[in-house]
């Protein structure tokens, strides 16, 4: 089956956005470069990367401090080729700590789906194990589920 491409229409935007979450459960930062273009440039944060290799190295980091990490994205908004996402993910550091992290992200595809632009604003909010409430991938019954803010 051929990726969604754009333009987008609802439901292309919503199997991208769902496509996106479970490439990012998997944790394989090859596999999950394999979503964006050779020249891909991202701004992580306050982190800047650019190309694939640069991504597989990125997330090959940011795995390795971020700890049964687990993500749940949500459509915001689409138009043509951009998709704009709302996301939370928790991880655990090497100290035990759990995290809830916020964010939205802008995305921007090339004519064959491929991203070729992702830009991420995202907040860190320290949590007890006790309020963790994302736990591993999400399960198929609840794809495209929205998900609580606070």
């Amino acid at each position: 089956m051929k990726p969604p491409v754009p333009p987008f229409d609802e439901e292309s935007a919503r199997i991208k956005v769902q496509a996106a979450e479970d490439a990012w459960n998997t944790r394989d930062p090859r596999k999950v470069a394999l979503a964006y273009t050779e020249d891909s440039v991202w701004r992580n944060r306050s982190e800047f990367v650019t190309g694939r290799e640069e991504i597989v190295g990125f997330l090959t980091r940011k795995w390795s401090g971020e700890l049964d990490y687990a993500l749940r994205k949500e459509l915001w908004a689409f138009t043509g080729d951009r998709i704009a996402v709302r996301f939370q993910y928790e991880c655990r550091d090497a100290a035990g700590q759990w995290w809830r992290s916020y964010g939205n992200e802008l995305w921007e595809f090339d004519a064959e789906g491929l991203m070729r632009r992702r830009e991420a604003s995202i907040n860190d909010l320290p949590i007890g194990e006790e309020e963790r409430r994302i736990f591993g991938p999400r399960p198929a019954e609840e794809h495209g589920r929205p998900f609580p803010l606070a």
